[in-house]
């Protein structure tokens, strides 16, 4: 069975509420794809790249979620099986789900993306929509596949960094403790062989330890 597709639909969200938008792709646009499926890991990756428009307007977000065309997604129900119908309502529940981590993100400029629902398989459509935009990064979610799951069918994280032709970021749901950054510290004397990190920034073309003016650059 050959896989079908539903077209993607541009959106652009702002403070001032949701319209619809013609594409508008300037050379100094980033495309982001994104591989979401409403899971845990997937939401990972939407958080990712939500984070990341967010902070920099520059980036355009393409959000793909791919459905099997014999196995509806679980959180999306169908009596019909899964058909153009069916990813258009993926689609249209792909944009809520965009809408909701773009609010909780708060961005301060108006952030430009695409919701694609393509049936198919996941690796395959999500790398076709990183060709078809000419990706600059790819986030997809860890599908923590193991024993002979992995062994047989290998994970969809893992095909897609084998074959992409752009960077990719497997993101993962972060389980460390916040941990107050070190300050600037000298080399203690009983441990020579440990340097502990020193922390810089830049400004005005300088690069500086944290806390010292620029002139001192």
């Amino acid at each position: 069975m050959g896989h079908s597709r539903s077209p993607g639909q541009t959106r652009t969200f702002g403070q001032d509420g949701t319209t619809v938008a013609a594409p508008t792709i300037m050379s100094t646009q980033s495309a982001v794809v994104i591989g979401y499926n409403f899971s845990t890991t997937g939401h990972a990756a939407l958080r990712r790249g939500v984070t990341m428009a967010a902070r920099a307007p520059y980036h355009v977000l393409h959000v793909v979620c791919v459905v099997d065309p014999h196995d509806p997604l679980p959180s999306i129900p169908s009596d019909t099986g899964v058909d153009y119908r069916y990813a258009a309502r993926v689609q249209d529940a792909l944009a809520v789900a965009v809408q909701e981590e773009l609010d909780l993100a708060e961005p301060l400029y108006r952030v430009s993306l695409y919701v694609h629902a393509r049936i198919g398989k996941p690796a395959d459509e999500i790398l076709e929509v990183a060709r078809e935009v000419g990706a600059d990064l790819i986030v997809v979610g860890s599908h923590n596949l193991h024993g002979l799951e992995r062994l047989l069918v290998g994970s969809v994280s893992e095909t897609i960094v084998r074959d992409a032709r752009c960077t990719v970021v497997v993101a993962r749901p972060k389980a460390y403790l916040e941990v107050e950054l070190l300050p600037a510290s000298d080399v203690a004397a009983d441990r020579p062989s440990h340097v502990p990190p020193h922390g810089y920034e830049y400004e005005d073309h300088h690069v500086v330890l944290a806390g010292t003016p620029a002139e001192r650059c």
